[in-house]
């Protein structure tokens, strides 16, 4: 295979991540589909930029100020992080209290789910473990339980103002950036870090409290684009290899390394013969991700003429490198993420995907129904699923995904290679299969 070296892959994501946050309608977003644009024409690709609307949300300041109805000098003062797309811009001064009730603020603590690989052996189609991590290993998810149905609840009952108090969160943060499914929400909410929460809390368990919530933001909407890049291949079938190009944060992970494992592929796949490729190719980076999957639903409904024509579809998300907390620090522990493989429950595709793994020893991998979580995979390309698409989604989900401590250093850098191979082979493996 004519695959990219680890070093060329990692130099496309620091290239990506130096450019600053990609959220939605963002500078550096709008620079990267440019990029990434102009390096697949490089590679010799048809390509072309697709528009795609899409909300924009950008913080300017939060801030929390609370006090003792008893005592008003007895008070704290803590910055904040504005829950997405919640009300923009708001000052309310009103009572602390830990349940959401009308005219109050709702201080609401959460901490993120802990997934027991063994639990998800049981219900994977199949498992490259050969070390036995899943033994005992518990991974640390990037989601707080419930925290969608509670802010929600706080907006339906009339509550005042929402703060999530991430008292459970194991590093020190209130970078959080969810939820991101676009949905404007009529509450000021923020995010709080553990240290921040506990400080507000205790002043909360001295006796009743008053809050000033101040959240400023600033909401419109702006055209970005999906970056669509094509080489034919044998017969009418085609495959598509597609990830999302914006971000939470300036994010490594999520997903400037998605973006370099796609460009990584299509660099391959421009090398080889056309009467060699198995299928006709379509590269797929997708807007606004972190807007409700805007640019996929979007790619879905201008090309459903395509769909049926789909042999596969290979979304390649998040090369991540485990973290444990240290001293209120993320520290990688050299180990690679689990590794999810969601894919179409057709024998034949599943055991391709096994073979890939193996091949590449892709160690802690598992192959997962798409649906075993939710009724789509949670990935960039779940709405490929309903539309009854064969797929394989690749995703890790470390805990920081959504964080700003998602730097370099938590690259998988070793797997980048080794994914790259593992997405050609499976598109290699469906040699003379038809769409559907």
């Amino acid at each position: 295979m004519t695959v990219p070296d680890t070093a060329e892959i990692m130099a496309w994501i620091e290239t990506i991540t130096a450019r600053g946050i990609r959220r939605p309608g963002y500078p550096a977003d709008a620079w990267t589909e440019r990029w990434a644009a102009g390096l697949l024409a490089d590679f010799g690709l048809d390509v072309r930029l697709a528009p795609v609307e899409v909300p924009t949300w950008h913080p300017v300041a939060a801030t929390l100020r609370a006090h003792l109805d008893a005592d008003p000098s007895r008070a704290v003062e803590v910055e904040a992080f504005a829950l997405p797309y919640t009300t923009p811009k708001a000052t309310v001064t009103a009572p602390l209290t830990r349940s959401a009730a009308p005219g109050r603020i709702a201080v609401r603590e959460h901490t993120f789910a802990e997934l027991p690989q063994a639990l998800v052996r049981e219900i994977a189609t199949a498992v490259h473990d050969p070390d036995g991590d899943f033994d005992g290993l518990v991974q640390t998810l990037p989601f707080a339980p419930g925290y969608l149905e509670d802010l929600d609840g706080a907006v339906t009952s009339g509550a005042a103002g929402y703060v999530g108090a991430l008292t459970g969160i194991p590093w020190e943060t209130r970078d959080y950036y969810v939820p991101y499914d676009a949905v404007r929400r009529s509450v000021p909410a923020v995010w709080l870090s553990a240290a921040d929460s506990r400080r507000v809390l205790a002043l909360m368990d001295e006796g009743p409290c008053a809050g000033t919530l101040s959240v400023e933001s600033e909401t419109a909407t702006a055209t970005s684009h999906n970056v669509i890049a094509t080489l034919p291949g044998r017969g009418d079938g085609w495959v598509i290899v597609a990830s999302h190009h914006d971000a939470p944060w300036a994010s490594a992970v999520e997903d400037a390394s998605g973006v370099a494992l796609v460009l990584a592929a299509a660099r391959h796949w421009s090398r080889v013969p056309e009467e060699d490729r198995p299928h006709n190719l379509l590269f797929l980076l997708t807007a606004g991700h972190m807007a409700h999957a805007a640019g996929t639903r979007a790619f879905i409904e201008e090309n459903r003429a395509l769909l049926d024509r789909v042999v596969l579809q290979v979304h390649l998300e998040h090369a991540a490198r485990e973290c444990r907390a240290e001293g209120g620090r993320l520290v990688p522990t050299g180990a690679p993420e689990p590794r999810w493989w969601f894919t179409t429950r057709r024998p034949e595709l599943e055991r391709l995907v096994e073979r890939a793994l193996v091949a590449e020893d892709l160690r802690r991998s598992f192959v997962l129904p798409p649906d075993v979580f939710s009724p789509m995979p949670p990935t960039d390309g779940a709405f490929f699923h309903p539309e009854g698409v064969p797929l394989v989604h690749f995703l890790a989900a470390p805990m920081y995904l959504f964080d700003s401590a998602d730097t370099l250093d938590k690259v998988d850098e070793a797997s980048l290679v080794p994914l790259t191979r593992a997405a050609i082979r499976i598109v290699e493996g469906t040699e003379g299969w038809s769409p559907r």
